[in-house]
């Protein structure tokens, strides 16, 4: 899967502006604030249709505009895919061949980008939504089963809290609704739990590969009750021990949307006890692990990697760069980076108008 085109309209600091991109790496470089960051933001968008530095799209539009536009032709197997996102302020729509796309779920089949940035050296020290968000984004990219899975989910779980916030709860609605989630958790952990064994096969190489020392990784994950046999009854005994504070807190306090995971290198914790180095290196591998547990080829992901070789000493970045062609398409931002592999698209600053 590649981006063969991008065309940006009065998106952020692009008024126009146009790149054929090639396989292999591309190396998006200029002095700070020109609007690098803001060429990967968009192709990020073509497989959520959100952007990674923002909640809301309308930030993403050139002040002074009504409206901001992605063009884009990704070619996957050989087959070429045109993708138009208009960005209004009033909301979104996306158009493959000119035909409006219903669920924006559908865009993940389409597009699939991975994305490391410079706050995910983070990833094992900050919040556990982080770490859940990785984990339902890489799933829901590579089961569609699980996209469904977690949406109904969401959707069941906001019912239940709305049920909580009432003065008088019906307690037989909340046990119906209470089922549902558990239903619905089995799969989800059960997905959760056999890809993260799936990481855990394919990590340990490509952290080897980054750092050229064999060291152990491992990815524990903490599912709010494990999946097996008995799961719907530990689950609803979960979910009842805690239904009396769930009712005093008006919310849901427990199930799979608090769950989290650890990484441990060298059988140490690594976001207590790594330093900031190998919590960059790892956390780079286990966003680039999801690419090689695609097994249809022409179905892997776009990499994007946003200011990562700045913060690399030498030999990491020369083993980075020699890793990243196993990739077929790499976009890489920087303020300047010599690589004689890679195809370059250098911004420069705009000359301020002088009236």
């Amino acid at each position: 899967m590649i981006v063969k085109s991008l065309t940006l309209k009065n998106f952020r600091n692009h008024s126009y502006l146009n790149y054929d991109f090639q396989k292999g790496i591309n190396v998006i470089e200029g002095p700070n604030g020109v609007g690098k960051t803001n060429i990967v933001e968009a192709i990020y968008y073509l497989s959520l249709a959100r952007s990674f530095r923002l909640n809301e799209d309308e930030g993403l539009i050139q002040k002074g505009k009504s409206k901001a536009e992605i063009e884009a032709d990704v070619e996957q197997g050989g087959i070429k895919r045109k993708i138009r996102v208009v960005i209004g302020k009033e909301g979104k729509q996306v158009y493959f061949y000119n035909k409006p796309i219903s669920r924006l779920s559908e865009l993940a089949k389409i597009t699939n980008v991975i994305l490391f940035e410079p706050k995910d050296v983070m990833l094992f020290r900050g919040s556990p939504k982080a770490r859940r968000n990785f984990l339902d984004i890489s799933l829901a990219k590579h089961s569609a089963p699980y996209l469904d899975y977690i949406s109904r989910y969401n959707k069941v779980l906001k019912e239940r809290n709305e049920l909580l916030k009432q003065n008088k709860i019906d307690e037989n609605l909340l046990s119906t609704v209470t089922e549902m989630l558990v239903k619905l958790s089995g799969p989800i952990v059960s997905y959760r739990q056999m890809y993260v064994k799936d990481i855990n096969d394919i990590l340990i190489k490509i952290t080897r590969a980054l750092t050229g020392v064999h060291e152990k990784v491992e990815v524990i994950y903490k599912p709010f009750v494990p999946f097996d046999e008995n799961f719907n009854e530990a689950a609803l005994e979960a979910f009842k021990k805690v239904e009396e504070s769930d009712i005093r807190h008006k919310a849901t306090s427990t199930g799979v949307h608090r769950e989290d995971f650890t990484v441990y290198l060298n059988d140490k914790e690594i976001g207590e006890y790594g330093s900031q180095g190998e919590n960059r290196i790892v956390a780079l591998a286990l966003k680039l692990a999801p690419y090689f547990l695609i097994e249809d080829k022409d179905k892997r992901p776009i990499v994007v990697l946003d200011d990562v070789m700045s913060e690399l000493d030498q030999a990491h970045r020369q083993r980075l760069l020699e890793f990243l062609k196993k990739f077929e398409q790499v976009f890489i931002t920087a303020t300047r980076l010599d690589i004689s592999e890679a195809t370059h698209y250098k911004l420069k600053k705009k000359e301020k108008e002088v009236f």
